[in-house]
C-alpha cells in the first residue's frame, strides 16, 4: 500500500467521521432553532389576535351595541374578530391555523376537540399557568401547538354569556338558548390555540442543513485535493525520483543529476543528504576502479 493511498485512507476516514459529527450536532441545533422560530411566530400571531379581541371590546362594540336589538352583529364578537382576523393573516402563513378552544361556545366552530377540551382543563387546573406549549400526534403527522387562556375578565362578555334572559334577542335567533350561557367572571372558558404541522419547523431545519452540509462538503472536497496535491508534488514525487536514482546507483549508473538544494524543508534537505552519499559512493567507486589491488 502506498504513502498517497494510505494518507488518503486516513484523510477520507477522518473527513467522513468529522462530517458525521458536524451533520449531527449542526442538525439538532438547526432543528432546536427552526422550533424556536416557528413558536416565536405563533406568539406573535395569539399577541396579533389578543389586540384584535382587545380592540373589538373596546372600540368596536360600544359603537354596534345599540343595534343588537334589531340585527345580530358577529362583528362585536371577540372571539369573531380574532378568527376572522388571524384566518387573513394566514395567507402568509399558511401552515399556522388559530381557533378560538371553548368548552360551552354560542357558536359551534369554536367547539374544542378532545385534545383542545384537556388543554383547556390543565389552565382551569393550573390558573397562574399562562401559556402550554406541547406536541401531539394528528392525522397528518406530528404537531405542534401554543395555547393561552381565555378568561372572563371584562364584564361585556357576559351581556351575552351570562343567562339566555340578558343576551341579546337577535342572537338568540341565530343561536338558540341551548349553548354558550353560565359564565362567570374570573372564569377559564377557553384557550387561543396556534397549531402548526411539526413538517414546518423541520423544513426550515432541513433546508438549511442540506445548505450547510453541501457547503462543508465542498470545503472537504477543496481540501482534500489541496493536500493531494501538495503531497504528490511535495513529498511523494521527490521520494519516487529518489527511490529510481538509488535504483540506478546501485547498479553503478551515475548519469541522473543531483536534487536541487534550494529549499531548508525536510524534503530538501533529505535531497541534500542523497546527493552528499551519492558523492561519497562515486568517489568511492572511482577509487575502487583506479586501484586493481581494492576490486
Amino acid at each position: 500500500m502506498g504513502l498517497l493511498l494510505r494518507f488518503n485512507l486516513v484523510l477520507v476516514g477522518v473527513s467522513l467521521a468529522g462530517l458525521g459529527a458536524t451533520g449531527w450536532l449542526s442538525r439538532q441545533m438547526l432543528q432546536e432553532k427552526a422550533r424556536a422560530q416557528v413558536i416565536e411566530d405563533a406568539r406573535l400571531i395569539l399577541e396579533a389576535a389578543i389586540a384584535v379581541r382587545t380592540y373589538t371590546v373596546d372600540q368596536i362594540r360600544p359603537h354596534l351595541a345599540p343595534q343588537m336589538t334589531e340585527v345580530f352583529l358577529p362583528q362585536t364578537v371577540p372571539a369573531f374578530a380574532a378568527t376572522e382576523t388571524i384566518n387573513k393573516l394566514r395567507r402568509h402563513y399558511g401552515d399556522y391555523s388559530y381557533k378560538e378552544a371553548t368548552l360551552n361556545p354560542t357558536n359551534p366552530r369554536n367547539r374544542t376537540a378532545d385534545w383542545e377540551a384537556d388543554v383547556v382543563q390543565r389552565f382551569r387546573q393550573y390558573p397562574d399557568q399562562q401559556e402550554i406549549i406541547g406536541e401531539r400526534e394528528a392525522s397528518g403527522g406530528r404537531s405542534l401547538y401554543i395555547a393561552r387562556p381565555i378568561q372572563v375578565s371584562n364584564t361585556a362578555c357576559l351581556q351575552c354569556h351570562s343567562t339566555p334572559a340578558a343576551a341579546p334577542p337577535s342572537m338568540l335567533k341565530i343561536y338558540g338558548e341551548a349553548n354558550g350561557f353560565g359564565w362567570r367572571q374570573g372564569e377559564i372558558v377557553g384557550a387561543q390555540i396556534v397549531n402548526v404541522p411539526m413538517t414546518v419547523p423541520l423544513r426550515h431545519a432541513d433546508q438549511v442543513f442540506s445548505t450547510f452540509m453541501i457547503s462543508l462538503a465542498g470545503v472537504f472536497t477543496a481540501v482534500f485535493l489541496a493536500l493531494n496535491l501538495m503531497l504528490g508534488w511535495l513529498i511523494i514525487r521527490p521520494i519516487r525520483r529518489m527511490s529510481r536514482t538509488a535504483d540506478r546507483i546501485s547498479t553503478g549508473d551515475f548519469s541522473e543529476p543531483e536534487f536541487a538544494e534550494t529549499g531548508r524543508d525536510e524534503v530538501s534537505l533529505l535531497g541534500a543528504s542523497f546527493n552528499r552519499m551519492r558523492r561519497s559512493l562515486e568517489r568511492a567507486m572511482q577509487m575502487i576502479h583506479a586501484d586493481p589491488h581494492l576490486s
